[in-house]
């Protein structure tokens, strides 16, 4: 996993209910953890633009649903400023599933955009995109 070169603003907190954007399934997530994420004692966790979170599907097919997944951020509402100056936000917050926490995406399509500094800190997530912003 790489680092990202531009300072991202952490939109989205835990227990925020997110979309899930491939064909893996799963319809609606649940945020309960960001992974490696480090912070003051008893202050909520927050995850932005390609950082991974553990979260639960909330709404989807019978066989996933209740499941806890590894989910990548690709979208988010609150705008993000890159190195270049320019502010990026997108209409909604969706995410990727993983199979593990290696960064395989479970699913095979992505449906929508993604953000630019997915694809440079998730290479197999960018091979499976349609467009990246």
């Amino acid at each position: 996993m790489k680092s990202i070169i531009s300072k991202n603003s952490r939109g989205l907190e835990t227990g925020a209910v997110i979309d899930a954007c491939d064909n893996s399934g799963a319809k609606k997530i649940r945020i309960f953890t960001v992974y490696g994420h480090k912070t003051v004692k008893r202050r909520r966790a927050r995850a932005g633009i390609a950082d991974m979170v553990m979260a639960s599907v909330v709404r989807g097919k019978p066989d996933i649903r209740k499941k806890v997944v590894y989910a990548v951020i690709v979208r988010q509402k609150k705008e993000f400023k890159r190195v270049n100056g320019l502010r990026v936000s997108f209409e909604d917050n969706a995410a990727v599933l993983l199979k593990d926490n290696k960064g395989n995406p479970k699913g095979t399509a992505i449906k929508g955009p993604i953000a630019k500094e997915v694809t440079i800190r998730w290479p197999a997530i960018s091979k499976i995109a349609s467009n990246a912003v």
